[in-house]
């Protein structure tokens, strides 16, 4: 036992835990329903709720929404349906395999919309000009981290259609840097503030990759008309990885094209919207056919990626897709699991998230640090996540136990955790140990539900109790 007399120094100030409780609350509310899986039908959702048909933009399927089979119902040509996405939209309609709506209001997950993100196995945002709001971001990021694809489509810095100060760059970076769920890099990659006038930007060689070498073609080379790239950073997510880059550039620089994962679900990002854009749509845009551009293969890369995204194809690029069938995806789906991003994510009482140098965190700086007072006290840690249908699932975490406590038959000070309603296993001042212990348990039985993991730490009047976690994980395979 490392402890003695004494009693914990919080390190954490009530502002903070304040702030941390309404990060949890929103969290609790984003994550109400998994996606639900395709059998041989893919699903769509493509936004035009946030000034996607400002200026010259017309960045739709259809001008029938939600519906665009209410336009035509089996549509042969491109201009059979209107919006200058149309070639896309028909093209996934002709294969028989894909269904398709329109999202014009604000974006939910888990509730009873028609276009609830609930609904669907990929949302395509084409070149958003309004920002999301709080509960869109987390709606969003919930909606990926359990199962869902993500395509976004960027355009060039200062490409603000509808003049509310905000462009594509800015909404789509803050969408990944300022969301309730995970604010800390999560795919990995930044957009670039750029305006990168022309070029063909090529794809890089992998024959194994389903974005380039999908059912719908081999992608050789997209179209820059007025774009931008990313910047990778795959320190923060190993699964990112640029598909096209600019010319004269490679590695972590100048990516045109790019995937990642997240939780159990995929994202895709594109440059620029001249690729998608087929030239044709409502009266009154000035529109530029990018989609049939003869220097580039655009359609066979916006089209492989949905397929990516929606789990209609598989491969070496990344995780999981909302759909594919019910199929597992091997991930690890706690949001912050060793508390490095501080007070995000996690739902916990004011200073348990700490990187206070009197209780070592196992690996980096931050751990959760639950009771220590030497004094009545209740703590909790808690997160809620949704475990896919079909999935073997474990959670895991390090315990270290410190206390004063020297008696070896009463446990006057415990840890109780949970997963949903079950009790996996109390501890007490009993069980207090020099070092981090790995705890495992198998909770397969949450696969196909949405649970709260959670540590309740209750400390006795006298004599303190530490318990210290670590290194969560709740992988499913």
């Amino acid at each position: 036992m490392l402890g003695s007399s004494r009693s914990r120094h919080r390190l954490t100030t009530a502002l903070a835990g304040f702030a941390l409780l309404v990060t949890g609350a929103a969290l609790q509310v984003g994550t109400g329903a998994a996606p639900a899986h395709a059998a041989t039908t893919y699903r769509v959702l493509f936004d035009d709720g946030h000034a996607e048909e400002a200026g010259n933009a017309d960045w739709i399927i259809s001008t029938s929404k939600p519906d665009p089979l209410a336009q035509d119902s089996s549509p042969s040509s491109e201009t059979d349906w209107t919006g200058a996405l149309s070639s896309w939209g028909v093209a996934l309609q002709k294969t028989g395999s894909y269904s398709m709506k329109t999202a014009t209001s604000a974006l939910t997950y888990g509730g009873s919309s028609t276009t609830d993100l609930s609904n669907f196995d990929a949302l395509v945002l084409p070149e958003p000009n309004t920002l999301f709001t709080t509960a869109e971001k987390t709606a969003i990021m919930n909606f990926v981290k359990n199962g869902g694809g993500l395509f976004m489509i960027s355009d060039h810095t200062g490409a603000d259609r509808n003049n509310d100060g905000e462009d594509a760059v800015e909404i789509l970076n803050d969408l990944m840097t300022n969301n309730s769920v995970d604010s800390t890099d999560p795919f990995g990659f930044l957009i670039d503030s750029l305006d990168i006038g022309s070029g063909y930007p090529a794809a890089i060689s992998d024959s194994s990759d389903p974005v380039l070498n999908g059912s719908f073609g081999t992608v050789t080379k997209s179209l820059i008309a007025d774009g931008t790239t990313a910047t990778l950073k795959p320190s923060d997510n190993s699964a990112v990885k640029g598909l096209v880059y600019r010319s004269g550039y490679s590695g972590n620089t100048g990516a045109f094209f790019a995937t990642s994962t997240f939780g159990s679900g995929r994202v895709a990002f594109w440059g620029d919207s001249s690729p998608i854009d087929d030239g044709t749509g409502q009266s009154g845009n000035t529109l530029y056919d990018g989609w049939n551009d003869s220097g580039a293969t655009n359609a066979a890369l916006a089209l492989n990626a949905t397929a990516w995204l929606t789990g209609a194809s598989s491969g070496s690029s990344g995780g999981g897709g909302g759909g594919g069938g019910g199929t597992c995806t091997s991930a690890q789906l706690l949001g912050n699991p060793g508390f490095e991003s501080g007070n995000t994510t996690w739902t916990a009482s004011s200073g348990v998230i700490t990187n206070s140098s009197s209780e070592a965190a196992r690996t980096g700086s931050y751990k959760a640090w639950l009771d220590g007072y030497g004094s009545a006290h209740t703590d909790t840690l808690s997160q809620s996540v949704t475990v896919p249908s079909g999935c073997s699932a474990t959670l895991s975490f390090y315990l270290h136990v410190d206390t004063a406590e020297t008696t070896t038959s009463t446990a006057y000070d415990k840890l109780t955790v949970t997963a949903g309603s079950t009790t996996l296993a109390t501890y007490s001042n009993l069980n207090a140990a020099s070092g981090y212990v790995l705890k495992s348990f198998d909770v397969s039985s949450l696969a196909g539900t949405t649970a709260t993991i959670k540590f309740t730490g209750v400390e006795g009047s006298t004599l303190q109790t530490s318990f210290v976690v670590d290194d969560t994980a709740l992988n499913v395979s």
